[in-house]
């Protein structure tokens, strides 16, 4: 139900021998109020909204934070899980999606890439997390983040057709513009996305100032030098005029060092972008570490002497494993011994852990 646009509702609706404005009322409940109980529905007969599945998904896991995130892993239709977050931030309240089960990027930080990609979601699994996280907390969500498990640009059209949900007036009704959509930068990709010409924040995961480091913290974006992303986000730019986000994991001791800072700077002058630092949120068995404060800090300030816009950005759940596809992993953990060839490979990959990239040298930036 939740892949239909509100004309198709409206003539499913007369199909089933209904009047199309049901589907005004049918709307009305699943995407402002969030009711996906046909029961609670109390303006329509039951041979309207029963016939439509909502919600095939299940919360198998809630971890709530202190912080006041909510962190929920979803069993899907087939058994496969998905994580997704709510992050309340004053009179905001985000969203954080996933659009793949599992990830094929292998990003040696990450837990969500353990295991590998097993599928994509469809647009409906996507758009299921948004009725979840809104029941989980009763918030009324305002943005959105394409943040959680996989490439959102690698499951293009699926996160394109959620897009169009979101922000139709019809349905989830958000603003395009408290959108963000998170790529490790697939070139063609982010073109293909410019030319949908809807006002999104693009924000680049580049975690590495040398295409020499980034191949080795991710390994699937070898393929795509960071010249290629940055001229690919320049096209993006030149679409809409809408501002860059570059996303920069800090991992202590590989990607924090002056000298990274000063290449990162390099590049974030070439485009108008801001800078994102993320203080790393451990996953155990790779074997990254969490840079301190002050050295977030003092890697913040080396950009602001070259005139770099940067944040760094607020560790949420951490008290509750809020790195991407920790509660999946630890999720998986529990099930071993059980029916689960799955999670038996994401528990493997897990203990081989990482090999720790080595720390920023001297090299040539893409100009």
């Amino acid at each position: 139900m939740l892949e239909l646009t509100h004309d198709k509702l409206r003539s499913a609706m007369e199909s089933f021998g209904q009047p199309a404005w049901r589907a005004d009322q049918f709307a009305d409940w699943v995407y402002r109020k969030g009711v996906v109980d046909p029961a609670g529905m109390s303006n329509l007969p039951d041979d309207a909204a029963g016939r439509f599945t909502i919600l095939d998904s299940r919360v198998a896991c809630r971890a709530d934070s202190s912080d006041g995130t909510i962190k929920l892993l979803l069993e899907l239709c087939d058994g496969q899980c998905v994580e997704c977050v709510l992050i309340p931030t004053g009179s905001r309240a985000t969203a954080c999606l996933s659009t793949q089960v599992g990830c094929a990027m292998g990003c040696t930080f990450c837990a969500s890439g353990l295991g590998g990609l097993v599928r994509n979601l469809s647009a409906g699994e996507i758009l299921q997390q948004m009725l979840h996280l809104r029941q989980a907390s009763a918030m009324r969500i305002t943005n959105v983040v394409f943040m959680g498990m996989g490439e959102p640009l690698a499951n293009y059209d699926a996160t394109i057709k959620a897009i169009r949900s979101l922000t139709d007036p019809q349905r989830f009704g958000i603003s395009a513009r408290n959108i963000v959509v998170s790529t490790v930068g697939i070139p063609a990709a982010i073109r293909r996305l410019a030319d949908e010409m809807i006002p999104i924040t693009l924000a680049v995961s580049l975690h590495a100032p040398n295409d020499a480091i980034r191949g080795q913290i991710i390994p699937a974006a070898a393929k795509w030098p960071i010249a290629a992303v940055l001229d690919a986000a320049r096209h993006f730019y030149r679409s809409r005029g809408r501002e860059l986000t570059l996303e920069y994991v800090l991992l202590g001791g590989v990607n924090d060092s002056p000298l990274c800072a000063d290449g990162l700077a390099r590049i974030a002058g070439q485009l108008r972008c801001n800078v994102n630092l993320i203080m790393y949120n451990p996953v155990e068995p790779l074997g990254y570490c969490r840079p301190g404060r002050a050295a977030a800090d003092t890697f913040a300030s080396r950009l602001r002497k070259h005139k770099v816009i940067v944040t760094v950005r607020r560790s949420r759940g951490l008290d509750r494993q809020g790195a991407c596809g920790q509660l999946r992993l630890r999720q998986a953990g529990q099930s071993q011994g059980a029916d689960a060839s799955q999670p038996e490979k994401i528990n493997r990959a897990a203990k081989r852990g990482s090999k720790r990239p080595l720390q920023c040298r001297p090299t040539q930036t893409p100009n």
